[in-house]
């Protein structure tokens, strides 16, 4: 007997139904359905995973404003800012006149293929890499995955209203990474350290463009210096766009927060270290200054507006980098790049 057969001659079984139709599954509708998905990703970036979900949670806490950080309790935030006394009022501790150390005001997200895959590169912790469904299938996207994947970056998947929530509204093309926020240092730091060489420290006044602070501390690094220090308010803080013009220089080299500038310049002063203001109007050139091998705060102005007349005044000297007349002023970058080559030479010179 030939048996029951489906409507193509084929008997049922095999894969068939009785009809001689593929049976779901067997991968008889499309080929691509044979293709395989690659390894199974860690646990961590599986939707749905106990660990995907711990992970995605533990980022929605870092981004909540007023949570403290992981392992810290929130009663060490709350003395941050000194010891209470009985009657509520706070008692300043010996360091009000730097401010205190802690991280920046909260995660940046960095949104856009480009800006995300080149964040990744430059090797900027990260706390998360949200993308979208469908984005994946860019190659930018995907190389973004494999990145936070080989630096134990959390990837969640995410809704692109949750993406336009996330971002503020920015153009995030399906993909965005939420960055660490970075752990000032404390001004008085840069005096306690045991070093071979003197202290050399960096102070920017009104630099507000993240990428000239990038390079300030690129150069800070590349010549020997101890730290820098940044006012906490109207001033360029340690963003990813830092991260990224400081070239992985920000690995190694401190910044610290200073709530008044001009009273750390006046701190240092008193712990035995020179300031040097740079200044347009400097009646000391900067080949010429003294103080170049000794214990000494380098300042360094915006390029418009240089440096403010409070912190001018706190200096010890002004000096100024020789130019050629009618050139116009140097950016923070270039001038402080100048100036710590010419410390340095001082320095070596001093040495023997």
């Amino acid at each position: 007997m030939s048996g029951n057969k489906g409507d193509d001659g084929r008997a049922p079984g095999g894969g068939y139904s009785k009809r001689g139709r593929p049976r779901p599954g067997t991968g008889g509708f499309r080929k691509d359905r044979l293709e395989g998905k690659g390894p199974t990703p860690p646990a961590h970036m599986r939707p749905g995973h106990p660990a995907q979900r711990a992970a995605a949670k533990a980022a929605r806490d870092a981004a909540r404003p007023g949570q403290p950080r992981s392992g810290q309790p929130r009663s060490e935030q709350a003395q941050r800012g000194g010891e209470r006394g009985g009657d509520g009022r706070s008692r300043p501790d010996s360091r009000d006149n730097f401010g205190t150390r802690g991280s920046g005001d909260g995660p940046e997200m960095v949104a856009g293929r480009n800006s995300v895959v080149e964040s990744l590169r430059a090797g900027i912790p990260a706390m998360a890499l949200y993308v979208a469904g469908r984005a994946q299938e860019d190659e930018r996207v995907a190389e973004a995955v494999q990145l936070a994947a080989e630096a134990g970056i959390a990837v969640l998947e995410s809704g692109l209203s949750e993406l336009d929530r996330l971002t503020g509204g920015a153009i995030h093309q399906g993909v965005a990474l939420r960055v660490r926020p970075y752990e000032y240092a404390h001004p008085e730091e840069f005096t306690e350290r045991k070093r071979s060489n003197p202290p050399l420290i960096v102070a920017l006044d009104g630099v507000t463009d993240p990428r000239n602070l990038g390079a300030v501390i690129r150069s800070a690094a590349a010549f020997g210096a101890t730290g820098v220090v940044v006012p906490a308010r109207r001033s360029a803080g340690v963003t990813a766009g830092a991260w990224k013009a400081s070239a992985g220089a920000l690995a190694r080299m401190p910044v610290a927060q200073a709530v008044n500038l001009t009273r750390a310049l006046e701190t240092y002063k008193k712990a035995g270290l020179f300031v040097a203001g740079l200044d347009a109007a400097g009646t000391t050139s900067l080949r010429e200054m003294s103080i170049a091998d000794g214990p000494m705060v380098l300042v360094v102005g915006s390029e418009g507006r240089g440096l403010s007349r409070v912190v001018a005044a706190a200096c010890d000297m002004l000096v100024s980098i020789p130019m050629a007349s009618g050139n116009e002023s140097l950016n923070a970058g270039i001038a402080a790049s100048i100036a710590l080559y010419e410390i340095a030479g001082a320095r070596a010179a001093a040495r023997g």
